[in-house]
């Protein structure tokens, strides 16, 4: 284990944003890890596990912690259910993979989501209707105060709908290290109804799906409308989507017919973010090196050498829009630093 300075976090953000931490260490067990969140002389340090739910704008003036600890392994199961721990540097999809692999079930709907592991429980990241809260049992993590090693269980987390007590007031104050998934051996519950699950496993013929049917149909869907940030840089959906009054709903419905919503309550409605930035005329805008993906408004891309700071402005440039439009206030779905 090394401190390097002057490190380009370029290959370390999903986004691809060529910016400098002025310390950088990489660390792959608990044990290099808890002397490295002591260290006084670098009081201002920065946690970074897959960087797929962030946009840097600039140089880190301080330590940026890479968090790549690694491993997988069964906690406990029986007949029905296995509690399996990841440790936070696995790769997400492909931890989703060796659960789908060993026919443990629940996970599949989250599949082809960029990053990993430790970063999963902060964002409680979701797609087709289902959440991490839905498998979630528990996650370890390191107090940067104290460098005690804490157990969170799915009450002490309060999630909600991208958030989690890791957004709020415990947020900076903890590196999650692991976290543990409960997940189904047999008669497995598959959620097909969301989005357009059902007729991409019609169109693959699959009429009695297993849960790696459902993966591969998921998968199929993400490729189709989401670009690899391995080709174009990128943070997947960077807008949360905003959940209104159901009266402004509507009053919106008679000017916009084609408006699409999904009833959270009696008095809230959920309404996709991508739809009000297409219908705003962002969707497929290029402005030089940067922009909105043709094939999903809710993706933000760099096509290479953008800066921070001009997806920034971009993204400020949706939300003052949208909310001139619909006034509908929108928030960014990613960390901006």
């Amino acid at each position: 284990m090394q401190i390097k300075d002057n490190i380009s976090l370029k290959p370390y953000n999903t986004f691809g944003i060529d910016v400098k931490a002025k310390h950088f260490v990489s660390v792959s067990n608990i044990e290099d890890l808890k002397p490295i969140v002591l260290l006084q002389k670098y009081a201002n340090k920065l946690i970074l596990g897959g960087g797929s739910n962030m946009l840097l704008t600039k140089d880190f003036d301080g330590l940026v912690i890479h968090i790549n600890l690694k491993g997988i392994e069964i906690v406990s199961e029986n007949k029905d259910t296995v509690i399996v721990k990841a440790n936070a540097g696995e790769n997400w999809h492909e931890f989703v993979l060796w659960c789908i692999d060993n026919d443990y079930g629940g996970i599949e709907n989250l599949s082809l989501i960029p990053g990993n592991i430790g970063t999963a429980p902060i964002q409680n990241i979701g797609a087709y209707g289902i959440e991490l809260k839905d498998i979630f049992e528990s996650c370890t993590a390191i107090s940067l105060e104290t460098n005690e090693l804490s157990i969170f269980s799915k009450t002490d987390c309060n999630f909600g709908y991208r958030n989690s007590i890791f957004k709020q007031h415990a947020k900076g104050k903890f590196i999650i290290t692991s976290v543990n998934f409960k997940l189904t051996k047999r008669n497995h519950k598959l959620s097909i109804n969301y989005g357009s699950i059902a007729s991409q496993l019609e169109s693959m013929q699959i009429t009695n799906p297993s849960i790696k049917d459902v993966s591969k149909a998921v998968i199929a869907i993400r490729e189709s409308k989401l670009p690899n940030p391995k080709d174009i840089g990128n943070s997947g959906s960077f807008f949360k989507n905003p959940i209104i009054p159901k009266n402004h709903f509507d009053k919106l419905i008679k000017n916009f017919k084609d408006l699409p919503s999904y009833p959270i309550s009696d008095k809230e409605v959920k309404i996709p973010a991508g739809w009000l930035i297409e219908k705003s005329g962002f969707k497929g805008k290029q402005f030089g090196n940067y922009g909105v993906h043709k094939n999903q408004a809710l993706v933000l891309v760099n096509y290479g050498n953008a800066m921070g700071s001009d997806i920034l402005n971009l993204s400020k440039l949706i939300q003052k829009t949208i909310k001139r439009l619909f006034d509908i206030s929108i928030e960014a779905e990613v960390n901006i630093l």
